[in-house]
């Protein structure tokens, strides 16, 4: 399959390129970046750390969607956004692994899934996949004596909190709990917030240094805990799962996809 890489000169972009380059089935189909961007007209082989791919950066998004079967995403919402009409009008498959969307944007997306197929994922790592399948197998097996709090730590440039995949870990436990997350998630707490209310799932967020991603789902009650926890080291482990959930799309009907569906789980 073709696959074109929109932001292809971020740090996530360049790894995804050097994915593409050598997972058998695929063919790095080209780049875009704003128009904005300093990297346009660069190779993007090149930028990636690799030799010469011949396709340029390109700020023209529309042309790269028309030419390669399906499109990965990791940028920005509103790029994003975009980015989902460009694949409804085109017909081309979509990967988001953008986080922090909101419910206009996320609609957008969920329109573009009505005409081809999209896989959106809080992350794309096989194991914070796995992570949240038994996180959600633990809380229908716990009962709400044991509280749930999503821990979540990631480099200091991170801008949205909790991450995407911290509060996938959150959707997947109040899933387990048979329960809406909106209607127990406690994000923030700050100053006298009094007891703990029993059945919330809470958040805690920490950023700093170049902390990859690390996430735990805690189920602590008095007298014991259960901890289940994923750490990322690499941001290879999201690339290759997002051209692992590329190559999936092929012959796959129209509709919005989980990675949990790509693997099976």
């Amino acid at each position: 399959m073709k696959i074109g890489i929109v932001g292809c000169a971020g740090r996530m972009g360049r790894m995804l390129v050097q994915t593409v380059v050598v997972t058998d089935g695929a063919e790095f189909g080209g780049g875009s970046e704003t128009a904005s961007s300093p990297m346009i007209g660069q190779d993007c082989g090149e930028l990636a750390g690799l030799m010469p791919s011949g396709q340029m950066v390109t700020d023209d998004a529309r042309s790269l969607f028309e030419r390669v079967d399906v499109v990965i995403d990791f940028t920005i919402p509103s790029a994003t956004a975009d980015h989902a009409r460009l694949a409804a009008e085109t017909g081309t498959a979509l990967i988001i692994g953008t986080t922090g969307l909101d419910a206009t944007q996320q609609a957008l997306i969920e329109a573009a899934a009505a005409r081809v197929p999209v896989v959106q994922a809080p992350n794309f790592s096989l194991g914070v996949n796995l992570l949240m399948a038994l996180t959600e197998k633990v809380a229908a097996t716990l009962n709400a004596d044991f509280d749930i709090e999503i821990l979540e730590m990631h480099h200091r440039h991170k801008v949205d909190a909790p991450s995407g995949t911290a509060l996938g870990l959150g959707q997947a436990a109040a899933k387990g709990r048979g329960v809406a997350l909106d209607q127990v998630a406690q994000k923030v707490r700050d100053g006298h917030t009094g007891p703990r209310k029993k059945g919330d799932i809470g958040f805690a967020t920490l950023r700093g240094g170049d902390v990859v991603g690390d996430h735990t789902a805690m189920f602590v009650s008095e007298g014991e805990s259960v901890l289940l926890t994923h750490q990322a080291r690499s941001r290879a482990v999201f690339a290759r799962g997002a051209v692992h959930a590329a190559l999936w799309t092929k012959g796959q009907p129209a509709g919005l996809y989980s990675m949990r569906d790509v693997l099976g789980l």
